[in-house]
């Protein structure tokens, strides 16, 4: 049991935030790594599980040297003062995925079930608060499960899209080379992905030794990206016209003869909009526990849920009715350019510095 909360546990709470804030619909893998064809968008993917698994693991071992488990003390830790300017590229972020994630349960349960959008934004809320309220050791648990639930139906799309339509998925990598665009697309794909690495160091608590979070963090790039490979083999079945689709996976479910597996991964999806959700807003929560301890106090349970419910009101009502979130994404380019600046740089030059430093003076 150890083996797994220390080596696996970290990987699947990134997991869950990667899919549910991007590939679970299949648009963000056709924005970038479409461009670069069926197989250069293979080698995309493994462009970005290669680079997240090496600033994961130097992350982690930097948080567990520093002590460093809340995104606020990881940042000052990394930047010193200049730590602000992650927390305001990490607020705007954090605003982007919950109006997404909100505005897709809705739709979600409004085309599959029947029922207003309304019921599927607040059955998200729900699960989110309680969640929240009930701390770091339910959520790892449940996210933990939930993940492997997700690699399953994954899997299975991807055995009934090659049983059924394995014939075009064959045709479209054979008749396209690699297209220019694989190594930028995968490194910008995991350049704002990565933004949420401070959100999951809770995951980490337990860690005892340097092979521990180096080891996870290897791991974890490799967990994030399998499901993401075999999605987007899955999809080029459709290739090129899934490209155009603004919801490639439906387009995908439709074209298999598998009721019940369409209805199992919408279910899985919403899960996924849940834990997304739940991981960033528990991160804001650790934040704010840091500086209730920073004055002595405990912060009360009960202010979890609230702080959760009320950045998802502001992200619905920003990016529904002010218009906030299509002018934040219309900079998304500049935000992943910022993040890669202020954390995956300093991480691999300044934390890797500190990390070796703390290395000869313990021998």
């Amino acid at each position: 049991m150890a083996v797994f909360s220390r080596y696996l546990v970290p990987g699947l709470m990134f997991q869950s935030v990667v899919i549910g804030g991007g590939y679970a619909t299949g648009r963000e893998l056709m924005e970038f790594f479409l461009p670069a064809g069926p197989l250069g968008g293979l080698l995309g993917l493994l462009v970005s599980g290669l680079v997240f698994g090496l600033v994961l693991a130097m992350g982690f071992e930097f948080a567990r040297v520093t002590g460093a488990y809340d995104y606020r003390t990881f940042c000052r830790e990394l930047l010193g003062r200049g730590w602000v300017v992650f927390e305001i590229a990490f607020f705007i972020l954090l605003l982007l995925i919950l109006a997404v994630i909100a505005a897709a349960s809705g739709e979600l349960a409004a085309v599959n079930f029947g029922v207003s959008p309304v019921v599927g934004t607040v059955g998200l809320m729900g699960l989110i608060a309680l969640l929240t309220f009930y701390g770091s050791d339910a959520i790892k648990k449940v996210l933990a499960a939930w993940s492997f639930l997700l690699y399953a139906v994954y899997a299975a799309l991807f055995v009934f899209a090659f049983i059924q339509l394995g014939d075009q998925i064959e045709g479209a990598y054979n008749a396209k080379a690699v297209e220019d665009g694989w190594l930028s697309g995968g490194i910008l794909y995991s350049g704002y992905n990565l933004a949420v690495l401070p959100a999951i160091l809770f995951a980490i608590r337990g860690q005892k030794s340097r092979s521990e979070a180096m080891g996870s963090g290897l791991m974890a790039g490799a967990i994030a990206v399998v499901p993401a490979m075999l999605f987007y083999t899955a999809l080029m079945a459709l290739y090129p016209e899934i490209g155009q689709a603004p919801v490639p996976a439906a387009i995908l479910m439709q074209s298999l003869d598998v009721p019940i597996l369409s209805v199992i991964f919408q279910i899985v999806i919403f899960g996924t909009f849940v834990e997304t959700g739940t991981a960033l807003l528990h991160s804001v929560n650790e934040r704010i526990e840091g500086n209730f301890e920073e004055t002595g106090k405990v912060m009360p349970r009960k202010l979890r849920p609230f702080v959760a419910v009320s950045f998802l009101i502001i992200a619905i009502v920003g990016g529904t009715w002010l218009g906030v979130i299509e002018l934040i994404a219309s900079g998304y380019s500049l935000l992943t350019l910022v993040f890669i600046a202020v954390l995956v740089v300093p991480l691999l030059t300044l934390g890797a510095w500190r990390v070796w430093a703390t290395q000869e003076l313990n021998e």
